[in-house]
């Protein structure tokens, strides 16, 4: 039993780790936050990751209900959120800055403009339809003792994670503004690819669903 149950949790957070993956992240948190200081940089990676933990925590004890509750679909899921990404790494493969994340103190009268730790940080990269997905399958194979693991391993990488971001501004400093520009077009690339599988995978669910 106990051997199982350890299995679980290096499964689930191997799992995790996969779809998350820390240092693929960190490149992007650097494209994202290339503008802001250290304090504020801090600040978006505790944000981001703190939001990112509570969507999954929601879904892996009430996953299967909010769906059906709202009547959602994974395919659908992916379909909106990659949409979401692929737009802002096209703003950023351009060297543009969409709503999204812009820098601080641009559009200071608009108090609601979107955060970037809540989009895209948060949701979808974090929390991600391929996270969400993952965290239903894990919860749902057993009791609350595979819940408590899933939300317990989602919250160790999670620590992970920002050390990961925290580390990033070392090599800010390393690379300088050339160097940041060169890496917020390729993670806008990436951030645009990802985008479109995301998007290819939401329709091909959703044809095969019907």
């Amino acid at each position: 039993m106990l051997h199982e149950l350890l299995g679980h949790i290096l499964t689930v957070f191997l799992g995790y780790f996969a779809i998350m993956n820390p240092v693929a992240n960190t490149a992007v948190f650097i494209g994202l936050t290339a503008d802001e200081d250290t304090l504020q940089k801090r600040e978006i990676a505790r944000k981001s990751l703190l939001i990112a933990f509570c969507v999954i925590t929601a879904f892996a004890l009430l996953g299967n209900l909010v769906f059906h509750l709202f009547g959602i679909t994974l395919p659908a899921l992916r379909v909106t959120g990659g949409i979401l990404v692929f737009l802002i790494g096209y703003h950023m493969l351009n060297g543009e800055r969409s709503k999204m994340h812009k820098p601080r103190g641009e559009d200071e009268s608009t108090e609601d403009a979107a955060d970037v730790a809540i989009s895209p940080l948060a949701v979808p990269i974090l929390a991600g339809p391929g996270t969400i997905a993952t965290t239903i399958n894990f919860s749902s194979t057993g009791g609350w003792i595979e819940s408590l693991i899933t939300v317990a391993m989602f919250a160790l990488l999670c620590v992970v994670t920002y050390f990961f971001f925290v580390s990033g501004e070392k090599i800010v400093r390393y690379l300088g503004k050339g160097g940041i520009n060169i890496v917020t077009r390729l993670m806008g690339l990436i951030l645009a690819v990802i985008g479109m599988q995301m998007l290819i995978e939401g329709v091909a669910g959703a044809v095969a669903a019907s």
